[in-house]
């Protein structure tokens, strides 16, 4: 019912800059937490950063300070800003997304397929 689609996604220059972008659509009433997660190979997807309807936020350590989740509701949209980027931001990046479809209160989980980040260095 919901799909997501992230973009942005690419090889950056050292200490470069990024911008994220995550389109949900389909059948939405509403989308609570919206978020970007990463992984590497055989580890554990993380968390990057969320912002919840409200637009309460949530940085991962590691990207905290040079970093900047936001969103757009009227376009379902969420956005990740990222500077300085370091090698170890290399990670396939998910898109996440909290999601009522019919306004019962009732939400689901839903991902994106995940855009490749390579810090070129």
């Amino acid at each position: 019912q919901v799909q997501l689609v992230e973009s942005g996604g690419g090889l950056v220059q050292p200490g470069g800059s990024l911008r994220l972008s995550c389109a949900a659509s389909g059948t939405i009433f509403k989308i609570a937490a919206m978020g970007w997660y990463r992984q590497t190979p055989g580890n554990e997807r993380e968390l990057v950063a969320t912002i919840d309807g409200d637009g309460i936020t949530n940085y991962a350590e590691s990207v905290r300070g040079r970093s900047t989740i936001s969103r757009d509701n009227a376009k379902n949209t969420v956005y990740l800003q990222m500077n300085s980027l370091k090698p170890e931001d290399t990670a396939v990046y998910y898109c996440y997304a909290n999601v009522d479809h019919a306004g019962w209160g009732v939400y689901n989980d839903y991902w994106g397929q995940g855009t490749q980040v390579i810090d070129q260095s």
